[in-house]
C-alpha cells in the first residue's frame, strides 16, 4: 500500500513500540564514525506536517548523543531534496556528514484468529473435542483486524556516497504515525549506539 495511505491512519489503539524485523550493517561500518560530525535528519514523506516533526524528533535525538544534527527541512526547500542532483549541492554547503533516513514504506490490515475457545470445556479433553470438532466444522474463537506499519530506517556517509547501517521495523495498531516516529526515533538511535556509529 502506498505511503500516502500509511500517512491517513489515525484513531487506533497502540498495541507496541515498533521492533526491528530485519536489521543490516556494511562491513565497512567499524571504518565510519559520526561523532562530533553534522548529520542531516530526513524523514521522506509527502506529509509536510509529518516530516517537519519527525525530523525535529530525529535531529533532538542525534544532537543529544554528541551529533551536530539538523533537520533536513531546515537546509533546504522541500523541491530540492526531491532532487538527488540538487540535494547533493546543499548537504555539501551544510558540510553534512551523513544522512539519517526514516521512510514509512507498508501499511497492511491483518485478520488475527484469537482462540479463546480453547480454554472451554469442550477443547479441554480429546473426545469432548472430538465429536464437537466433527460436527461443528467452522472458525472458532473471534477474528479481529489490525493494522501493521513498517518503516525503513537508513543511514548513508555522504563522504562515501555509501549505506552503513540500514533497518526494517513495524509496529502493530499505532495510535498515530507521528507517534510511531517518534518511538522508532528512539529505538533507532539505540541500535546506532550498538553499532559505534552515536555515543551512548
Amino acid at each position: 500500500m502506498a505511503s500516502a495511505t500509511v500517512l491517513a491512519m489515525t484513531g487506533v489503539l497502540l498495541d507496541g513500540a515498533p521492533r526491528f524485523t530485519s536489521v543490516w550493517s556494511s562491513p565497512d561500518i567499524a571504518q565510519v564514525s559520526f561523532a562530533g560530525q553534522r548529520l542531516a535528519a530526513m524523514v521522506i514523506t509527502h506529509d509536510d506536517s509529518l516530516r517537519v516533526a519527525g525530523e525535529e524528533s530525529l535531529a533532538h535525538e542525534l544532537s543529544a548523543r554528541g551529533f551536530l544534527a539538523v533537520a533536513t527541512y531546515r537546509i533546504a526547500p522541500k523541491e530540492e531534496l526531491q532532487s538527488a542532483e540538487r540535494a547533493k549541492v546543499w548537504f555539501e554547503k551544510a558540510n553534512v556528514a551523513g544522512v539519517v533516513v526514516l521512510r514509512p514504506v507498508a501499511s497492511e490490515t491483518r485478520t488475527v484468529y484469537t482462540p479463546t475457545v480453547w480454554l472451554s470445556p469442550t477443547y479441554s479433553t480429546l473426545w469432548a473435542f472430538y465429536g464437537e470438532g466433527w460436527g461443528n466444522v467452522y472458525v472458532a474463537g473471534s477474528l479481529e483486524r489490525e493494522t501493521v506499519v513498517m518503516v525503513e530506517t537508513m543511514v548513508y556517509s555522504v563522504s562515501r556516497n555509501q549505506l552503513m547501517w540500514a533497518a526494517v521495523s513495524e509496529a502493530t495498531n499505532p495510535k498515530t504515525l507521528q507517534r510511531f516516529v517518534d518511538d522508532l526515533i528512539q529505538e533507532s538511535v539505540k541500535e546506532l549506539q550498538k553499532q559505534g556509529l552515536a555515543r551512548k
